[in-house]
């Protein structure tokens, strides 16, 4: 029998948007930022975990295996087994989900699971080219050999590419994440009007949690090394506008497209950690579970459309557990941009691509956009890549409990043409 498991605590950063040059947080410093007030409340000692499970896609080269470097500086002991995981923007949801397996087959009763990223510190990558002159100095034996090497350089060797710039590019397809939302949004006839209109949503629902106080249980501030501190996601735009956002030119398919800076998610730092435990943990504890997570799934598809990931991961959950749409009461659907999301939802709601697609017998229905992102979503406060599976369903969890729901699903496309999704129950 497959144990229940539950998410009984969790937290995150602030989601700080990146600006000129690194931020004031590594991923690991991150990690740690909302890991020790997270561990702090908690009523069992910080070794009591059988594992940490970190979700990371840009580690940098100063924190190989971020999630054991985080264990070690939130002081859970040199015995502590963690290890980071990567399935790009599923890392973080993929983090929960291992964990999630774990207790549920017995082979764990408490795991801390999270994401972490630092896009502010993607390297800088040489361009091929320069890596192979600089190789050829390298290795020249004399000072001729040397001086015919040098001799060699050209100005475009020492002009490095930014290394998020390739990450975020599909080597099969030759697309960036961008290009594959506009695939989306041609495919499905979504409009740049209908896009900002999304997009001015997100940051009007953002700027409503933020002063009606609701995710003060959820962010933690961070405490930078020269004494500031962040206790917000600092890239909501409340006076965001559907008129303004239409003034943007198109980032990624000038001069036509839909995507746009306005309406596409953040380039992020941020880190979110939640706390797992089988039935067992939380009765030795005397913890409160708030939701216990009820089924996953991961799914496949053409990358040049990855940003339907959500439909083709979603649709099996719902049919494994007798569910229809309209039994979901509140969604998390990461907002790559606001193109693919409203993708997401035509498809969806189209009865051709249900049937030939998804194997409906027709279109699978209309998601209330009143239970789709209560809060907003990555258009406004960021998409760290690692983070954000973490996020969504740390906050789902959140909101659901505010709003006295109890089904819920938290989903997300992924590069490389994935998507996860994860049934939650509040408890």
């Amino acid at each position: 029998m497959a144990r229940p498991v539950y998410i009984v605590d969790g937290s995150r950063t602030p989601f700080l948007k990146a600006r000129s040059g690194p931020g004031p947080f590594t991923p690991v410093d991150l990690a740690v930022q909302c890991g020790r007030p997270l561990l702090a409340r908690q009523p069992f000692a910080r070794n009591a975990f059988d594992q940490v499970i970190l979700g990371c896609v840009n580690v940098i080269a100063d924190e190989m295996n971020p999630a054991r470097v985080a264990a070690l500086r939130l002081g859970m002991g040199e015995d502590m087994v963690a290890f980071t995981v990567q399935i790009n923007c599923g890392s973080g949801m993929q983090s929960i989900d291992t964990g999630y397996r774990y207790i549920r087959e017995g082979l764990a009763n408490l795991i801390l699971a999270g994401g972490t990223e630092a896009l502010s510190y993607a390297p800088l990558v040489w361009p091929q080219q320069g890596v192979r002159w600089f190789a050829g100095l390298a290795t020249a034996k004399s000072l001729t050999a040397r001086i015919a090497a040098a001799l060699k350089i050209r100005p475009s060797y020492l002009k490095p590419v930014i290394g998020l710039e390739r990450g975020l590019t599909d080597p099969i397809t030759d697309l960036n994440m961008g290009q594959t939302a506009e695939v989306v949004g041609h495919l499905f006839g979504i409009t740049r009007a209908q896009s900002d209109a999304y997009a001015a949503e997100s940051h009007r629902r953002l700027a409503n949690a933020q002063a009606q106080g609701w995710l003060k249980g959820e962010v933690e501030t961070a405490f930078a090394r020269d004494g500031r501190f962040y206790d917000h996601d600092d890239g909501v735009r409340p006076d965001s506008t559907p008129a303004a956002l239409s003034k943007l030119n198109p980032v990624f398919e000038r001069p036509w497209g839909q995507v746009t800076a306005g309406n596409s998610s953040q380039i992020t730092d941020g880190a979110s950690w939640v706390i797992l435990a089988s039935e067992e943990a939380v009765t030795k504890y005397g913890l409160t579970p708030k939701a216990a997570i009820v089924d996953s799934h991961w799914a496949a598809l053409d990358p040049s459309v990855m940003g339907l990931g959500p439909v083709l991961s979603v649709t099996p959950l719902l049919k494994r557990n007798n569910l229809t749409i309209k039994d979901v009461e509140t969604w998390e659907l990461n907002e790559a941009f606001a193109t693919q999301v409203l993708g997401c939802l035509a498809a969806w709601n189209d009865d051709k691509f249900c049937r030939e697609v998804l194997d409906l017998e027709g279109a699978a229905g209309e998601i209330n956009r009143e239970r789709l992102n209560v809060d907003g979503g990555a258009i406004s406060l960021g998409h760290p890549v690692g983070t954000s599976g973490n996020r969504i369903v740390l906050h789902l969890v959140n909101a659901m409990k505010r709003l006295g729901t109890r089904c819920g699903i938290a989903t997300e496309c992924i590069g490389g043409g994935l998507g996860g999704a994860m049934l939650i129950e509040t408890v």
